[in-house]
C-alpha cells in the first residue's frame, strides 16, 4: 500500500510536478497524454470511439423530442445501476453478493451497452486498481495528473502493457462462456444497440442514448477514479488517497463514496450512514429481500473498527 504522505503533500519519493488544483495531491509522475508518445491501432480505436459517442452527444440538442430525452435519462440510470455499479462493481469486480446466472448475466449486459468496455477488462483493471491503489502500477492514479486518472490512462495500452504483463486476476470470468463471448464479440454490440435506438426513434434517440447518456455515463465513471482520488474526505485510515464526495456520489448512484469502499471493499453497501445516498445498494438489498441476491456481505462493527482513525490514534 503507498505511504499517504508520499503522495499528498510530504515528503516525495519522486520529482514534484506540483499540487492539483484545491488539493493537497501532489503529481509525483508524469506521462506523455498525446504527443510524443506511441499511438498504437488500440489506442487510436478508444480514442475513436469515444470521440465519436461525444459528437453524437453534442448533436443531441439540436434533435431533441421530450420522449428521446426521458429514454436517455431512462438508459443512462438503467445502465449505470444496474450495469456499473451493481454488476461490474460490486458483484463482478468484488464478489460482494452473489445472484443467480440468468440474473447476473442479464446485468453485467447492460454495463456491456454502456460501452465501458467488457467485463474481463473492466473487471481486471479495477482489481489492479485496488491491489496496487496510488502506487507505481496504479492504472489510473492521480498522481500521474488528474486527465490521466480522468481518462488518458484509456488512451494508453503502453501504460497497461509495461505494467501487466499477463493479466491473470480474472480467472473467474474467463473461465465462462458468456465473458468469453462477449469479450470476443465486443464490438459488435455498440452498433447493433445503435441500429436498435435508432428504429426506436430515429436519430434523437440515438444521440440522446448513444450520445448524451453513455457520454454522462463515461465522465461520471470516470470521476470516481480522479475525483474521488482528489477532493473530499476520509473517513476511515486506508493510507491511498480515496476520498468520500458526496457530488460524486449522486451522479454516480453511491459510488463517489469511495474512501468507504477502499476500507471495505467487499461491501455491496458504500454509503455507510444513513444520509449517504447509495442507489447501487438500495437495489442490492430490494434483490435480497426478494431473495435474488445471496452471501451479501457488509463491514461489521470490528472491521470498521480496524479502519478508524480513533483506534489509529489510540495505539500511537
Amino acid at each position: 500500500m503507498v505511504n499517504l504522505i508520499a503522495v499528498s503533500g510530504g515528503a516525495k519519493e519522486a520529482a514534484d510536478y506540483g499540487k492539483i488544483l484545491l488539493s493537497d495531491v501532489v503529481i509525483t509522475r508524469k506521462r506523455n497524454l498525446f504527443m510524443s508518445r506511441k499511438w498504437r491501432t488500440l489506442d487510436i480505436r478508444m480514442a475513436t470511439g469515444i470521440l465519436s459517442v461525444h459528437l453524437l452527444a453534442l448533436c443531441a440538442p439540436f434533435h431533441f423530442t421530450w420522449g428521446a430525452f426521458f429514454f436517455g435519462c431512462f438508459m443512462y440510470a438503467l445502465c449505470g445501476i444496474c450495469g456499473i455499479t451493481v454488476s461490474f462493481h460490486r458483484n463482478l469486480a468484488h464478489r460482494s453478493f452473489n445472484l443467480p446466472k440468468w440474473l447476473e448475466y442479464t446485468f453485467a449486459y447492460l454495463g456491456v451497452i454502456s460501452m465501458q468496455r467488457d467485463p474481463i477488462y473492466w473487471v481486471s483493471m479495477h482489481r489492479y486498481h485496488h491491489q496496487f491503489v496510488d502506487s507505481e502500477k496504479d492504472p489510473h492514479s492521480p498522481t500521474f495528473g488528474f486527465w490521466f486518472s480522468h481518462m488518458g490512462w484509456l488512451f494508453d495500452s503502453g501504460y497497461i502493457m509495461e505494467k501487466y504483463q499477463e493479466r491473470k486476476n480474472v480467472e473467474d470470468l474467463k473461465s465462462q462462456a458468456f465473458y468469453r463471448f462477449i469479450k470476443t464479440t465486443y464490438l459488435i454490440h455498440p452498433f447493433a444497440w445503435g441500429s436498435f435506438f435508432y428504429y426506436m426513434g430515429g436519430f434523437p434517440y440515438l444521440s440522446w442514448t448513444m450520445g448524451v447518456a453513455m457520454t454522462f455515463g463515461y465522465h461520471t465513471t470516470f470521476l470516481v477514479n480522479s475525483a474521488c482520488h482528489i477532493w473530499g474526505y476520509q473517513a476511515w485510515n486506508t493510507g491511498d488517497l480515496s476520498k468520500n464526495n458526496w457530488w460524486v456520489a449522486i451522479l454516480t448512484f453511491g459510488e463517489g463514496w469511495h474512501n468507504n469502499h477502499h476500507a471495505f471493499e467487499f461491501s455491496a453497501r458504500h454509503g455507510l450512514e444513513w444520509w449517504q445516498i447509495d442507489c447501487g445498494w438500495y437495489v442490492i438489498r430490494f434483490l435480497e429481500i426478494v431473495g435474488l441476491a445471496t452471501d451479501v456481505k457488509l463491514p461489521t462493527e470490528a472491521h470498521k473498527l480496524k479502519k478508524s482513525f480513533a483506534r489509529d490514534n489510540k495505539l500511537k
